[in-house]
């Protein structure tokens, strides 16, 4: 909250996928493709084939423009976009592994530098040295994955780093190990499809068939390989983060399928290319490429989604508030707003006084704040979608706000703030809404409406098995939601909104205990 926002309207997360999403697919590309690169030479050289290294010379040149020119640019785009978007995480991720990033740049000048020393060394260097100057840069390009893997998994799995702040304790977090082993595999595996691109074209089809079989051969394996350890990865996550990512936003849930899925697409391809690799085409390389990227751009998702509402788990939010205090954090936690305000702590807010004329206004600046983080006004992620689909009246959109952590399966931070920082978001909020809201009479749509954004739709959710029996003590406990939970927001339904909601809770009983419900024959007799 020390920094001013960057207004991006077609939403800050969506920004750094795209940026990110190609980046992370050609840097694993450079760690493989620079394995694959000194083994391919060793191998024609041992077999005196010059047709392969004559190949390999054209590869090189394709490899390091790729990784190098477009590597290097989009890697800086990224420390660009993030700086801009959420420089609060960026800042504490600089200062909690400062030496990790020095030692990370010292490896990647090394990197850079053996890879053009590789390439200029063709045909005048000894094959000897010039296989040296390949190992130095796939060390550097490696040494480089094993820094990052440990800051990128920190911010998913800190782990007891939260209790000592020690560097190596962050840095070798429960899920560090998994991670390099399913990392490393997609770095073999994209050597091999990046290969079939460049070999796609050679007109001499022997020697696309012997580079496309080697490809296959690197990538068919690595892909076997992501199965178990993906499934160590999923098992050093904590069960509570996959959990709060499904249901009501299953995004990571959604992402993993797909992830899973595109993976055995290109494996099927790859076989294919396995079993023809005479008939390799250049679109057809280019098809297993782009389902590749998909894949792993389905897996970045996932390790982006399942820590949500935390930029840094259980330490720093996406909206750059604290969960708890912490050596540093400025006293931006949500507890230190809740009594100070968001007015008198954000250091970038024009109006610091709010009143009845600039009320909505001064909520304009604190959803700039709090929310547009993850959330536009009417674009990506809109507000304006959402409460046109609700139809919420000024008060409902108040009382949500003091339920935001329960939201969604606890994918959103809670609001920070005082009370009347509160009615003045909410009060801007609502001018987002054009649809004038309507009562709604109908117990479904009351649920969909008021419910359903912490209450999962079916049977086996508490909020339906624990429906008093009841249905007007059910209706009269509806009064006052803050004396069933506290942290419920205070909703207020008419009577027959009440009964509405509890008869439609009724239908979506489980079947043997809706039946136990109902008066039996005998008792009906008896009345």
């Amino acid at each position: 909250m020390n920094y001013p926002i960057w207004d991006v309207s077609f939403g800050a997360g969506l920004l750094i996928a795209l940026v990110a999403g190609l980046h992370v697919f050609v840097s694993h590309f450079a760690v493989g493709g620079g394995l694959f690169l000194v083994l391919t030479e060793r191998k024609a050289i041992k077999n005196h084939d010059h047709a392969l290294l004559n190949w390999l010379k054209a590869h090189t040149k394709f490899f390091v423009l790729l990784t190098v020119v477009y590597g290097a640019v989009s890697g800086v785009g990224i420390w660009f976009t993030i700086g801009l978007i959420s420089p609060t995480a960026t800042s504490d991720l600089i200062h909690i592994f400062v030496w990790g990033w020095a030692i990370e740049w010292v490896f990647f000048f090394v990197e850079i530098t053996a890879a053009l020393l590789y390439l200029a060394g063709w045909d005048k260097l000894s094959p000897k040295l010039h296989q040296w100057y390949g190992w130095i840069y796939f060390w550097a390009a490696f040494a480089s994955l094993v820094v990052i893997n440990g800051i990128i998994t920190f911010m998913l799995t800190p782990g007891s780093w939260l209790d000592v702040h020690k560097f190596w304790i962050g840095f070798f977090n429960p899920t560090y190990w998994p991670s390099l082993f399913f990392r490393s595999a997609i770095c073999i595996a994209l050597a091999g499809i990046y290969a079939l691109i460049t070999a796609s074209v050679l007109k001499d089809k022997d020697l696309k068939a012997r580079i496309v079989r080697w490809g296959a051969l690197w990538t068919i394996p690595s892909l076997l390989a992501l199965i178990p350890f993906g499934y160590w990865y999923i098992r050093e996550v904590p069960a509570a983060l996959f959990l709060s990512a499904r249901g009501l936003m299953p995004t990571a849930t959604h992402y993993a399928f797909l992830a899973w899925s595109l993976l055995a697409v290109t494996f099927i391809l790859m076989l294919l290319a396995l079993f023809t690799p005479r008939r390799m085409h250049l679109v057809f390389a280019l098809v297993i490429g782009l389902v590749a990227l998909g894949a792993m751009d389905s897996f970045e998702f996932v390790r982006e989604d399942v820590r949500k509402p935390f930029v840094i788990e259980n330490y720093l939010y996406d909206n750059s508030l604290y969960a708890a205090a912490m050596p540093g954090d400025g006293g931006f936690t949500v507890d230190n707003l809740n009594t100070v305000g968001v007015l008198h702590s954000a250091a970038w807010i024009d109006q610091r006084t709010i009143t009845a004329e600039n009320q909505i206004a001064v909520g304009h600046e604190i959803f700039r704040v709090e929310c547009q983080a993850c959330h536009t006004a009417n674009s990506y992620r809109g507000i304006h979608q959402l409460l046109e689909q609700r139809q919420w009246d000024p008060t409902t959109t108040r009382a949500m706000l003091s339920g935001l952590a329960l939201m969604h399966n606890g994918v959103m931070p809670p609001f920070a703030g005082t009370d009347p920082e509160r009615d003045a978001l909410a009060a801007y909020l609502n001018t987002l809404q054009t649809i004038t809201p309507t009562p709604a009479t109908d117990g479904k749509l009351i649920y969909q409406n008021n419910c359903s954004m912490c209450h999962q739709d079916h049977p086996n959710d508490q909020f339906f098995t624990s429906i008093v029996t009841d249905p007007k003590a059910a209706a009269d406990s509806f009064k006052d939601l803050t004396s069933i939970f506290p942290l419920m927001p205070d909703i207020k339904l008419n009577e027959p909104q009440r009964t509405a909601l509890v008869q439609y809770l009724n239908t979506q009983r489980p079947p043997a205990q809706h039946a136990q419900n109902q008066p039996s024959p005998a008792a009906e007799g008896g009345k």
